[in-house]
């Protein structure tokens, strides 16, 4: 599940990002304004993250309408908890990925850990 290849990134980065469903059509304008891309290019890699269930789609006229299928936020868990499971030695992982946060990161971990549901929530 890992990581997205540039333009599977820069279509779920938008339609994260614009937080409501959006057609190709949209995407591909987005994306002509920093650099061109087809359109069917566009549709092409579309239909592959609905097919991989990163993406769900419902008709509106001829037209697909994609939107993501969890939040960026769940996503970014979800690689973490695949990555740290991989690890030989996930106490060490974890170890050296909190050693290197910074401040605020530090700070957001703890009031996760110290907040309600702490203990084992998932």
């Amino acid at each position: 599940m890992r990581g997205f290849g540039q333009l599977e990134a820069e279509i779920m980065d938008r339609l994260w990002s614009w937080a409501r469903p959006a057609t190709v059509r949209e995407i591909v304008d987005d994306l002509n304004l920093v650099r061109p891309v087809a359109y069917t290019t566009v549709n092409t890699v579309a239909d592959i993250l609905f097919r991989k269930g990163f993406l769900c789609r419902t008709k509106e006229g001829r037209a697909w309408v994609y939107a993501p299928v969890r939040s960026r936020e769940a996503y970014t868990a979800e690689v973490m908890r695949e990555v740290l499971g991989e690890a030989p030695d996930a106490r060490a992982a974890l170890a050296l990925f909190v050693g290197g946060m910074d401040p605020q990161q530090a700070a957001a971990l703890r009031e996760v850990l110290d907040g309600p549901g702490a203990g084992g929530a998932r």
